[in-house]
């Protein structure tokens, strides 16, 4: 148990005072401190001239572009089905898919034995007929007898028959028709066409995209052969904006380039859709590719196209950062920013065209304006139009 001595007890009040003396002087001392602040002067703030990036305006024609994508694909697609049956023969080239081939190439065939044995029978039956009608037209007619036997001394049983000799005879045409001349001679020709069916030649250069069928399977009327596509007539597809179709100019070629292969190509507008794809707003337009050398164009190659607009004459070209709320820029006049009202004519990706609100000679700043006000004070860094990318 502690206890308080005297001497301890006489302490006690000069400690106090001691703690109180140190408050009053902290006291005093901050009293002091903020009284010498507040009687400080202040300074003004100190107005900094803002460096800006900016164009020297020079009105001119502007072309305008429209730019989208699209990919390449045969304008003549051919899908190769059998009219008649048979067994699928080899043509003059494998019949495989990626297999390319140039035009009159056979490219495959279907067993015509029986077929061709029906059409030199059939000719048979028309070389007996004539037989028996020339030594009527000899007598009666010998005037004209030379130009039948020489018909009847062409037709061969390794080539197709030409056409029958005219005649305006009556008699003749008698004669004709009794030993069924003509009838015969239709017949043929029939089973010509008939015969080359059995034959499928390439219409023009390509290749062969699918071949459903290989040699030695069984053909019937109908079945599907493959599909073949025209490398020489190749066309893009593209969707083009709605409000973009005016601006169009379709005397021009389109320019066309790939991240996919290494090139450049041109086309040109052979249609124009006449309706809009109710989920993109856009309308598709046809692109034919112009034949040129250099790198070969692959069926399927997604291609970006640059297609050029109507010019738009008395305009500026400026980035699409350097305009505000779609109708204001920012011009430097006698050293200050000003805001400027002008009037946009067409909005494209990495542009946009103006023809009113500003003139020839004018400081256009070109850069995001952040924190600014008119009237601030403003210096020029002025940069090349000619390499700005658009």
């Amino acid at each position: 148990m502690f206890t308080v001595t005297e001497r301890e007890l006489m302490k006690l009040p000069a400690r106090i005072m001691l703690s109180v003396l140190i408050l009053v002087v902290s006291f005093l001392g901050m009293w002091a401190l903020i009284s010498l602040k507040t009687g400080a002067p202040k300074r003004p703030p100190e107005i900094r001239t803002k460096i800006v990036e900016t164009e020297i305006v020079q009105l001119q024609p502007v072309q305008t572009s429209i730019v989208t994508f699209g990919r390449v694909a045969s304008s003549q697609p051919v899908v190769l089905s059998a009219e008649v049956a048979g067994t699928l023969q080899p043509g003059s080239i494998p019949f495989k898919p990626a297999r390319s081939f140039v035009k009159g190439d056979l490219l495959v065939k279907i067993d015509d034995r029986q077929a061709r044995l029906n059409l030199n029978s059939m000719l048979s039956d028309l070389l007996t007929a004539l037989a028996t009608v020339l030594p009527e037209i000899k007598v009666n007619f010998p005037d004209e007898y030379q130009v039948w036997q020489d018909y009847f001394n062409s037709c061969q049983f390794d080539k197709k028959i030409a056409p029958l000799p005219e005649t305006n005879n009556p008699k003749i045409k008698l004669f004709l028709s009794r030993f069924n001349v003509h009838k015969l001679y239709f017949s043929i020709r029939n089973l010509e066409i008939l015969l080359d069916k059995h034959y499928f030649y390439a219409p023009f250069d390509g290749s062969i995209v699918s071949a459903s069928l290989r040699v030695g399977s069984s053909v019937r009327v109908g079945t599907l052969l493959g599909e073949i596509i025209n490398l020489e007539q190749m066309e893009v597809a593209m969707p083009v904006e709605a409000n973009d179709i005016r601006w169009i100019d379709r005397q021009q070629s389109i320019t066309f380039t790939s991240t996919e292969i290494p090139g450049q190509w041109t086309g040109s507008i052979v249609r124009i859709g006449s309706d809009i794809d109710t989920r993109s707003q856009a309308v598709q337009i046809h692109v034919s590719m112009n034949n040129e050398p250099g790198a070969a164009l692959l069926n399927g190659t997604f291609l970006k196209a640059h297609i050029p607009g109507h010019r738009i004459d008395n305009a500026y070209a400026l980035p699409s950062r350097a305009i505000y709320e779609d109708k204001y820029v920012y011009l430097i006049i006698d050293g200050k920013l000003e805001r400027s009202p002008v009037s946009v004519v067409r909005r494209e990706p990495n542009r946009v065209i103006i023809n009113e609100g500003i003139k020839n000679g004018d400081t256009l700043v070109v850069e995001i304006m952040q924190g600014v006000a008119p009237g601030m004070p403003a210096r020029s860094r002025t940069t090349s139009t000619e390499n700005r990318g658009y």
